[in-house]
């Protein structure tokens, strides 16, 4: 089995570059649109919606850029990502006024989430 992709929810373009590009440095490879009749039978969404991809090392998101249901919750959707340097990583989060949550664990190592600007969570994993 491989994963081909993951699709997120964001709710404007500005947020999608801003994040997936400037921040954690995936590249932008196509973007289509998805009417809003093939919203309502997917997703049951009847609003239009555009769809950017962005790729880097063989991960591949699909990002739906529109309006988030008012029902939607997070529940326990997440990503888990590899930054490598982690306290680099963090500062440069800093300076983008991304939000950190930082869980101290019994063996004295943290379990760090950042969360996009649109309510998408990332585990964050490095040295």
């Amino acid at each position: 089995m491989k994963m081909r992709h993951v699709a997120l929810h964001c709710e404007r373009p500005e947020n999608c570059d801003r994040f997936y590009k400037d921040l954690l440095g995936f590249k932008e490879t196509g973007s289509k649109t998805v009417s809003a009749d093939l919203m309502e039978r997917i997703f049951g969404l009847s609003v239009c919606h555009m769809i950017r991809y962005y790729a880097v090392s063989g991960c591949d998101l699909e990002i739906f850029i529109g309006p988030r249901p008012a029902a939607e919750s997070r529940g326990v959707a997440h990503l888990c990502i590899d930054v490598g340097k982690r306290e680099p990583f963090l500062d440069k989060c800093r300076r983008f006024g991304v939000e950190i949550l930082r869980i101290p664990k019994p063996d004295g190592t943290d379990l760090i989430f950042i969360t996009d600007f649109d309510g998408n969570r990332f585990e964050i994993k490095g040295d």
